[in-house]
């Protein structure tokens, strides 16, 4: 049997190996675990600024929906609006009213995912 520079052969080197690995594993789903889950898309809106139809996206007949992540602080107020999924020419203009909404008051900063959704009238 062939012995490792630090004196434990090669079985129970990886048999410690995938010890270890497991115990990584188990303390990252731990640490994952005790995370607070997404803080709020529950959180209720108080105030909803509907967003300015941007004049390409109207001549374009661009419509849709921009999902929005935003920052709230513990007051309702958004700090930061970031849209995630969308049409581009639709994008600022929904971060913009997003960033303009005021939540319910809560304990802490939370994140929210918004959705805006734009559409033509007929």
């Amino acid at each position: 049997m062939h012995k490792s520079h630090f004196g434990i052969g090669p079985g129970r080197l990886r048999r410690a190996g995938f010890r270890l690995f497991h115990a990584a594993v188990l303390a990252l789903l731990l640490a994952v675990m005790a995370m607070p889950a997404r803080a709020a898309d529950d959180r209720p809106i108080k105030v909803r600024v509907a967003p300015t139809y941007p004049e390409i996206a109207r001549r374009m007949r661009i419509s849709g929906v921009v999902r929005v992540e935003a920052t709230v602080n513990p007051d309702g107020t958004v700090s930061n609006a970031k849209a995630v999924s969308g049409n581009r020419a639709l994008c600022a203009s929904a971060e913009e009213a997003v960033g303009k909404w005021r939540f319910a008051p809560a304990e802490a900063q939370s994140a929210v995912t918004v959705e805006v959704t734009f559409t033509l009238a007929q």
